[in-house]
């Protein structure tokens, strides 16, 4: 069980630190993806900063905690997809739908579960 959760830390780690060298190389092109438009310089610095800065400490604390053996690190990516999970939900709740709104919404839910279960299998530094 410890190797397989392993793993999938891995690779959803690795995965989320693809996605934000992507927004930081290639904002149009990976803001388009996600539905988002920059705006002059200033859409292509917020492209540039909060989403690379979101997945990079998402995906590097899940290899970092995986690489570690260390449930604790898992805590970080698991809040942060957590809580990005929730703004979705409020989303819905207020927006509504768009085509295939649930696809992002199962990657958020099962990065956070991932990163949960990683922290409840793997060992806590105990100080």
């Amino acid at each position: 069980m410890r190797l397989i959760v392993t793993a999938l830390l891995f690779a959803v780690g690795l995965l989320f630190i693809l996605l934000g060298l992507n927004f930081l190389v290639f904002p149009v092109n990976a803001g388009g993806g996600f539905g988002l438009n920059a705006n002059g310089a200033q859409g292509l610095a917020v492209l540039r900063a909060d989403f690379p800065a979101m997945f990079f400490v998402g995906g590097a604390t899940m290899l970092w905690g995986a690489w570690k053996r260390n449930g604790e690190l898992l805590l970080v990516p698991a809040a942060i997809f957590g809580l990005a999970l929730l703004g979705r939900f409020v989303s819905l709740a207020l927006d509504g739908t768009y085509p295939a709104f649930w696809l992002p919404m199962a990657v958020e839910a099962t990065a956070a579960a991932l990163a949960l279960i990683g922290s409840k299998v793997l060992p806590h530094e105990v100080v």
